[in-house]
């Protein structure tokens, strides 16, 4: 008997078989071998005929050439950083496209010389936010809040109070940012309580700035007390007010989340934030004030260390002259919606035999915005074993695991994947 693996196609074969060639031109030769030679040796093992190589190997490539994966948030945490925070628009992704070739980024057609760099981006944000004098986009907050201590304190202090000494993410502390820069941090007041007279005690030929930073991952209760924007801003020196989260203008949803419009009309000097949270865009730092100090940042041998790339200014752009982005639209559901799609789903679901349930849920906003507050949800309710099954099905869906059930909470799920979520949980059986 001739042994079957005779019959496993070479490697050379494979490579010029028209799909596997389409996919070596879009995905590069060696994820397109790698995949064939593990289809290969399946072969070998007896796991697949050899007539089926081909196709295993096609069945394994990635969609694209990265590693990231498109994941189903279901989490119930509207900006998740994990997640890569705001999911852009279908505008933002289409100028992303658009930009990913050679483009006008700094160069003027009309007259062939050299343009401001993203200016599209910055007219649009000052459109945005007409109380600003000038803005500037960095490559994210904190690289915002590093280029205004390089470029206003460097040698000099920064009066902040002890209450706003934030740490965030992976450890990243706020007062070591700044002391990195070159910066001394003057604190005033305690941890529950500062006032303006504290400030002015610590005022002086040394300072730089006032530093405000919005503790967006945490609240503190009680007896507190701290000096708002509108008097700091009597005191004679600049007042830079860190909002993290990106709202630009109120939001009746989040009365006690700052933004930059009312930070700006209450006197701060600068404000700076983040495009990739509340904003609904990439990930950016903005800053927005008063214009002789943004352009002496703009200006600062840093500000070309810490700039954003065409990418970044296309879909940033975009996101501000679309229609509203997926994070807003999110935020602003009507929880009665939410509750149909949860029902509808788990109707369907439990004709497959699935135990699934719709249940009221609570989301947040998540990325340091809005803490403390609860946005009115529904979730589909699954038996806990799902969880995993689900974070590695294709595509992921991601939920959180709540009095020992899985829950799919549906507020940061786009409505159209909804067809996708069920086939993915149709799938996985427990």
């Amino acid at each position: 008997m001739t042994d079957s693996r005779r019959r496993i196609p070479r490697t050379d074969a494979l490579l010029a078989e028209p799909r596997l060639a389409k996919a070596v031109q879009e995905l590069g030769s060696s994820l397109v071998k790698a995949a064939i030679v593990a289809a290969q040796e399946r072969a070998r093992a007896g796991q697949i005929d050899p007539e089926e190589v081909a196709d295993a190997a096609l069945a394994t490539l990635p969609a694209t050439a990265s590693t990231l994966r498109p994941v189903l948030n279901a989490t119930g945490v509207l900006v998740h950083t994990n997640l890569g925070r705001a999911p852009l628009s279908a505008a933002a992704l289409a100028a992303l496209r658009a930009a990913g070739g050679t483009t006008d980024v700094e160069f003027d057609l009309a007259t062939g010389r050299r343009a401001r760099r993203g200016r599209g981006a910055l007219a649009v944000l000052a459109e945005a936010v007409p109380e600003a004098g000038a803005v500037h986009v960095v490559n994210n907050n904190a690289a915002a809040l590093l280029l205004c201590a390089l470029a206003l304190a460097q040698g000099k202090e920064i009066v902040l109070s002890r209450g706003e000494l934030v740490e965030i993410g992976d450890g990243f502390r706020i007062p070591e940012l700044l002391i990195s820069a070159g910066a001394r941090l003057h604190e005033v007041g305690t941890t529950n309580r500062t006032s303006v007279a504290d400030y002015v005690a610590a005022l002086g030929p040394a300072t730089g700035f006032i530093l405000k930073v919005h503790p967006s991952n945490f609240r503190i209760t009680g007896f507190t007390a701290e000096a708002g924007v509108a008097e700091l801003a009597q005191l004679g020196v600049p007042v830079v007010v860190d909002i993290g989260s990106g709202l630009l203008r109120p939001d009746p949803l989040l009365p006690d989340e700052p933004d930059v419009t009312s930070m700006l009309r209450s006197g701060a000097t600068l404000v700076t934030a983040s495009g990739d949270k509340l904003l609904g865009g990439p990930q950016a730092g903005i800053v927005l004030g008063d214009q002789v100090l943004v352009d002496r940042l703009r200006r600062h041998p840093s500000a070309r260390a810490l700039r954003v790339d065409k990418l970044t200014l296309a879909a940033l752009e975009a996101t501000l002259r679309g229609p509203a982005p997926p994070v807003c639209l999110a935020l602003h559901t009507d929880p009665a919606v939410l509750r149909e799609r949860a029902e509808r789903l788990a109707v369907q679901l439990t004709r497959c035999g699935i135990d699934a349930l719709a249940v009221d849920s609570r989301a947040t906003v998540g990325g340091g915005g809005a803490p403390g507050v609860e946005l009115a949800s529904a979730a589909v309710s699954l038996p806990t074993g799902y969880a995993e099954r689900l974070r590695t099905a294709d595509p992921p869906v991601v939920g959180r695991i709540d009095r020992g059930r899985c829950l799919l909470d549906l507020r940061a799920v786009d409505p159209s994947d909804d067809k996708l979520l069920l086939k993915v949980v149709s799938r996985c059986t427990c």
